[in-house]
C-alpha cells in the first residue's frame, strides 16, 4: 500500500472525525482513498434518474479497508514502542538574535537515551537535520527565523517520539 502524507486538514468542500481532535490540540490524521467517487461518498442515500447515491455497503471497498486498518494498526504499534512526545517545548523570543534556544520537560520512561532537535528549511516538509542532545535545552547556531524546530524524544533502542513543535517564551 502506498501512504503519502498530505499536509492539509482536509479535503475542499469536506470535512473527516479528524477535525475535533485537531480544533482540541491532539494529533490526527485522515486516511482517503485518492479516487473517490462523489455519487457514493457524502451523499444522502437515494435513487436520481436510475443512479444509485449514498454510502452504501455494495460500493464499498473492503480489500482497501483491510489494507488501511493494516496501516493503522502498524502506525499505532510503532508509536506505542517508542518515547512520549516531548512537553513543554519552547523558543526563547525574549532577545533578538541569530540562533534558538529550545527548552522542554524531561520525559518520564526510565529507558530514555536522550532527545533530537530536529530542524528543516520552511520550504521543506520533511526534517532535514538532527543534532543529539542529552539534556531538556539546546542551542542550535540556526536563526529561529528560518526554519522549522522540532523537539523529540529517543529510548535505549533507537524508537523516536513524534517531534514537538516548540511554542514561543518571551
Amino acid at each position: 500500500m502506498h501512504v503519502r502524507v498530505i499536509y492539509r486538514r482536509d479535503r475542499f468542500l469536506r470535512g473527516g472525525d479528524q477535525i475535533p481532535f485537531l480544533e482540541l490540540g491532539y494529533p490526527a490524521a485522515r486516511f482517503t482513498e485518492p479516487n473517490e467517487d462523489f455519487a457514493h461518498q457524502h451523499q444522502d442515500v437515494r435513487v436520481e434518474d436510475g443512479q444509485q447515491f449514498g454510502d452504501l455497503p455494495e460500493f464499498c471497498d473492503f480489500a482497501f479497508i483491510s489494507r488501511v486498518a493494516k496501516v493503522n494498526a502498524a502506525t499505532l504499534w510503532s508509536l506505542a514502542q517508542g518515547p512520549g512526545t516531548p512537553k513543554n517545548v519552547q523558543v526563547l523570543t525574549s532577545a533578538l538574535t541569530s540562533d534558538t534556544e529550545l527548552t522542554w520537560d524531561a520525559n518520564p520512561e526510565s529507558d530514555l537515551a536522550g532527545y533530537e532537535v530536529v530542524w528543516r528549511p520552511t520550504p521543506d516538509d520533511v526534517w532535514t537535520n538532527v543534532v543529539p542532545v542529552d539534556g531538556t535545552t539546546a542551542r542550535i547556531d540556526l536563526s529561529k527565523d528560518n526554519a522549522f524546530f522540532g523537539v523529540r524524544a529517543v529510548d535505549r533502542n533507537g524508537h523516536r517520539s513524534p517531534a514537538a513543535f516548540p511554542v514561543p517564551l518571551r
